[in-house]
């Protein structure tokens, strides 16, 4: 990856979801000065996923993504390409990036005017970086893959006329099996791949994707022509938690605390001399999320870990939904809910864990673990 900075302030490349070094990473500590440049070189062993990259200066992050610094990164591998499902780019496998902005009289982004401490909501939503976007599909199994890119907002996708879907993949990886549901969540940095079979709906007229309070997402027009079907295809991947990992002691407890400018990790706020964790490379521990409630009764953190994919193994001891086993860089955890997860850095360095709406983070809400 060859990475310049043309702006005219100081950033990185953060590659969100890959299992890289932490030189690599692009994290607070391996910023770009305006003019320069880098390239990075690592080697891609996991497997086929749906991943994304944004700066992460340290007090910046919000801001540079908010203004439109993010995108997409495919792998592809001979699993995916064997399996039965749509993958045409831009026809029948399509990229949807969900952003939420406020834009002034001038029609322009006025980060600073708009900024909230506890998350920058928007009044307006942008699909790959489109106002009012349509979707031209034809009558058969499109494959959506959806980050939620926004900054703080939480989405929760759903058709319009109420019927169902499958999700094929998670943050890092297919589901071994699809998973028919209704609608999916997805907080802040979180993907999911879906299939919708336009064959099979039982309206084409004004279908879209919804939002859980009815606003419209994204409408579909369906085009005439029919299209060759696609088999429904049964085993996506062999993902698998052993009962190893399900029997192994917690070794990490982070507790998640706080708004607006009071929020921690373990009651301390972010200090790049600080190193909170280290973990021996290629081992595995398990980490219990803690999201202690406040006065005013909490809200969700979207949980991020860089460098890594891990393992949800429990959910306040129950194990998760269907559609949250496969690997994950980002969870979300709810108000005085526990979340255990099986995690193992696959190269040394350190690496940044935070949570991922971004003023959150940009305002201490971050720790430091060094894999030796």
């Amino acid at each position: 990856m060859n990475t310049i900075n043309e702006l005219d302030e100081e950033t990185t490349f953060h590659w969100h979801g890959l299992e890289v070094s932490g030189e690599a990473d692009g994290g607070p500590h391996k910023t770009l000065s305006p003019g320069e440049e880098e390239t990075i070189e690592f080697e891609v062993t996991q497997e086929a996923a749906t991943l994304w990259f944004h700066p992460h200066p340290e007090g910046k992050t919000s801001e540079q993504v908010y203004k439109g610094l993010a995108g997409l990164i495919y792998i592809e591998d001979s699993n995916s390409a064997e399996l039965e499902i749509p993958k045409q780019y831009g026809e029948n496998d399509i990229p949807l990036v969900f952003q939420d902005r406020i834009f002034d009289d001038q029609h322009q982004l006025d980060y600073k005017a708009v900024m909230n401490k506890d998350g920058t909501i928007g009044d307006t939503l942008l699909v790959n970086g489109t106002v009012n976007p349509v979707l031209k599909v034809g009558k058969e199994q499109v494959r959506l893959r959806l980050l939620n890119g926004s900054n703080a907002r939480n989405f929760t996708f759903k058709l319009n006329k109420g019927e169902s879907f499958v999700q094929i993949a998670t943050d890092g990886g297919f589901l071994n099996e699809p998973v028919t549901l209704n609608e999916v969540t997805l907080t802040p940095a979180e993907r999911a791949e879906i299939i919708i079979d336009f064959s099979q709906l039982n309206s084409l007229n004004d279908l879209s994707l919804i939002n859980e309070d009815g606003s419209i997402l994204l409408p579909f027009e369906v085009l005439d022509q029919e299209v060759a079907s696609t088999q429904a295809v049964k085993q996506l991947n062999e993902f698998s938690v052993t009962d190893e990992e399900k029997a192994m002691p917690v070794t990490k407890n982070i507790e998640l605390f706080g708004m607006m400018d009071h929020v921690t990790i373990n009651g301390k706020k972010f200090d790049p001399q600080r190193i909170d964790f280290t973990q021996e490379q290629g081992v595995t521990e398990v980490w219990e999320i803690y999201n202690k409630k406040d006065m005013m009764g909490g809200m969700i953190h979207p949980f991020h870990i860089h460098g890594t994919q891990f393992k949800i193994l429990s959910r306040d001891g129950v194990e998760p939904k269907e559609n949250e086993r496969g690997w994950k860089d980002t969870v979300s955890v709810h108000p005085g809910e526990k979340v255990k997860i099986a995690i193992q850095f696959k190269h040394k360095g350190v690496y940044m864990f935070h949570c991922h709406i971004l003023e959150h983070e940009d305002n201490g809400m971050m720790g430091q673990i060094e894999v030796k």
